[in-house]
């Protein structure tokens, strides 16, 4: 299948979830043409926050591989990933993401995607005066203890 039969599938997703109570945004992922994962916005009906559709379908590619890393996969999503998902996909090394609409069409039809990029492109979590949640720095002297603890983990599997 091309990539363009694939984010159709992902936005039939998308409309399926709507027509069930969800939200807008269907995800698949998919390694050497295998489908390793779907996902639909369940941020309502599972209370979520963080249950946007393409964490949802990492989570579940996850699961299926057997592994945290998703090297050699393929990210199709019919909305351009929000700050979060993105994020969660560059941590879950997927070699490439594809999407249909764009933050501004997400932004037209009411989601926040436009605004938290401009929001973080202001800058450092530091300087982040002009953000709706206070983010603050509260150094103590143990606040490298874990890295120490990981560091010196000869056994610590790295990702």
């Amino acid at each position: 299948m091309t990539d363009t039969m694939w984010l159709e599938q992902a936005v039939a997703l998308a409309v399926r979830n709507v027509n069930n109570g969800g939200g807008p945004f269907g995800a698949i992922i998919l390694r050497d043409g295998i489908l390793l994962g779907t996902g639909q916005n369940r941020v309502t009906r599972d209370l979520d926050p963080s249950a946007h559709a393409e964490i949802v379908a990492i989570r579940s590619a996850c699961k299926e591989a057997d592994s945290f890393s998703l090297a050699g996969c393929t990210l199709y999503t019919s909305c351009e990933p929000c700050p979060m998902c993105l994020a969660t996909a560059l941590w879950a090394r997927l070699d490439r993401v594809v999407y249909a609409a764009d933050r501004d069409d997400a932004a037209k039809g009411g989601f926040d995607d436009r605004a938290f990029y401009d929001l973080f492109g202001t800058g450092r979590a530091n300087e982040h005066h002009d953000w709706p949640t206070k983010v603050d720095e509260l150094r103590i002297p143990q606040a490298y203890d874990p890295f120490d603890a990981w560091l010196a983990k000869q056994d610590r599997t790295d990702y």
